[in-house]
């Protein structure tokens, strides 16, 4: 993280929030704390960290970029 005082210290935890909030929380329409604890690790480690296409990535998922990493490396 930045340093104090500095505005831009918390946008990548903010982004993340809103990312899970939209594509998972919002849509499922969870009742209990429960359900999301047991449901959102699902979706961070199923969708987000595997699937889900990143601008940082050249708008590929990070299975794909890893894998095209990995070739270039060999």
């Amino acid at each position: 993280m930045s340093a104090v005082g500095n505005p831009y210290h918390n946008a990548q935890a903010e982004s993340f929030m809103k990312t899970l909030k939209v594509e998972d929380i919002y849509i499922a329409g969870y009742e209990t704390f429960t359900n999301v604890a047991k449901r959102s690790p699902k979706f961070i480690e199923g969708i987000y960290n595997a699937e889900r296409l990143h601008s940082a990535l050249g708008y590929r998922s990070p299975t794909e970029f890893e894998t095209q990493f990995a070739q270039q490396a060999a």
